[in-house]
C-alpha cells in the first residue's frame, strides 16, 4: 500500500472504536473477573452507595471515599485484556472487533503492513502513558495529520482504514 493510498483513522471513529471494545472485550473480561474474585476484585456496593450520594445531590459525600479495589485483581484484569486485545490484533489483523466493525486497523506506520507481537505489547504499555500525561497522547490523534496519537509513536503504528475510498471525506 502506498502512502498516498493511505486514509488515516481521526479521533472520533477511534473513539466509538475503543468504546465498542470496551462493550464487547472489556466487559465482559470484567465480570468473568469479578466472580472469579468471588467480589473482591471490587467493592460493587461502595460504588452504589456513592451512586446514591452523587444522585441524591451529595457529591461532596459521594467523592469523599472510593470503593476498595484488590490490586490483585486488578492487575489480573489489566494483563487479561492486553492478552485478549493482543489475540484479536493477531487474529484480525490488527482489529479489535471495534476496528473491525469500523473498517480500521492497527498497521506498522512505515510498511502499512501487520504489526508484530513487540509492536503490540508496546501499543499496550503506551495506553498507560498516554493516559497518565493527561490523555494527551490520545487527543495527539485529532491534531496530527497522521492521526498518530502518542502510543502509536512509541510502538511505530498507524490505524488506517482497512480499504482506500475514492470518495476523500474529511476524516474526524
Amino acid at each position: 500500500m502506498d502512502e498516498a493510498e493511505v486514509r488515516y483513522a481521526g479521533f472520533w471513529i477511534r473513539l466509538f472504536a475503543s468504546f465498542l471494545d470496551t462493550l464487547v472485550l472489556a466487559l465482559p473480561v470484567a465480570v468473568i473477573i469479578y466472580f472469579v474474585s468471588d467480589g473482591h476484585w471490587f467493592d460493587f456496593s461502595h460504588y452504589q452507595q456513592n451512586m446514591q450520594y452523587a444522585l441524591s445531590g451529595n457529591a461532596t459525600k459521594a467523592l469523599a471515599s472510593q470503593p476498595n479495589v484488590s490490586l490483585k485483581w486488578e492487575l489480573l484484569f489489566e494483563f487479561s485484556l492486553i492478552i485478549v486485545t493482543i489475540l484479536f490484533w493477531r487474529k484480525s489483523k490488527g482489529a479489535t472487533p471495534g476496528k473491525k466493525f469500523l473498517h480500521i486497523k492497527i498497521v506498522d506506520a512505515k510498511t502499512f503492513q501487520d504489526i508484530n507481537n513487540t509492536q503490540a505489547l508496546t501499543r499496550s504499555f503506551g495506553y498507560i502513558v498516554s493516559i497518565f500525561v493527561l490523555l494527551i497522547g490520545f487527543l495527539m490523534v485529532g491534531f496530527r495529520k497522521d492521526k498518530r496519537g502518542l502510543h502509536d509513536l512509541l510502538a511505530g503504528t498507524s490505524v488506517i482504514y482497512n480499504k482506500p475510498q475514492e470518495n476523500t471525506q474529511p476524516v474526524y
